[in-house]
């Protein structure tokens, strides 16, 4: 079931989800407003011109209230929001249609599991001809949170829980490899 604003505003209200820094003009009928951090992280180039799964991956971090993403750019950013989900609460990230239709993509996979705590990394592409300036505290996307019918068994503990700013991938920490 996805949550409206009265059952997000009653949440909040009691602590059993917590976002922090917030303003009520983010709660909307059926989703919450996510606004554009001011850490953006880049993929510094390797000497072999190969990214591997199994390497730690370097980035070049970046902290500016603006950020020119050129076209064909790829880089990372964060929410300005750290959220804590309980065991029972999932959220799904969508970016703003308005900013897709500039030619901006923004995903962070998709998916913030139950019992996340965090900054949500988001993974923004400009699709665009022209560069695209990016501005700290603008509104980016949404969440849209959907209650699960039981707690989760094993709520999210994973590699990046407590994560703050725009945080790289540690697929190199996976043990399928």
């Amino acid at each position: 079931m996805i949550l409206s604003d009265k059952t997000i505003t009653q949440m909040l209200a009691d602590g059993t989800l917590k976002i922090s820094p917030m303003t009520e003009e983010q709660i909307q009928p059926a989703s919450f407003d996510i606004r554009l951090g001011n850490t953006f992280s880049v993929v510094e180039d390797t000497p072999s011109g190969i990214i591997t799964l199994g390497e730690e991956i370097k980035y070049r971090k970046i902290t500016a209230d603006k950020y020119l993403i050129l076209p064909g750019q790829f880089v990372l950013a964060t929410t300005m929001e750290y959220f804590e989900l309980p065991d029972d609460l999932t959220a799904f990230v969508e970016g703003r249609s308005s900013l897709g239709r500039m030619g901006l993509f923004i995903q962070n996979a998709g998916w913030v599991d139950p019992g996340f705590k965090g900054e949500i990394t988001l993974e923004l592409y400009n699709a665009n001809r022209c560069a695209i300036e990016l501005t700290a505290g603008r509104r980016v996307g949404q969440l849209v949170f959907a209650k699960m019918d039981a707690p989760a068994i094993a709520p999210y503990n994973g590699k990046y829980q407590g994560q703050t700013g725009a945080t790289g991938s540690r697929v190199f920490l996976d043990k399928d490899a």
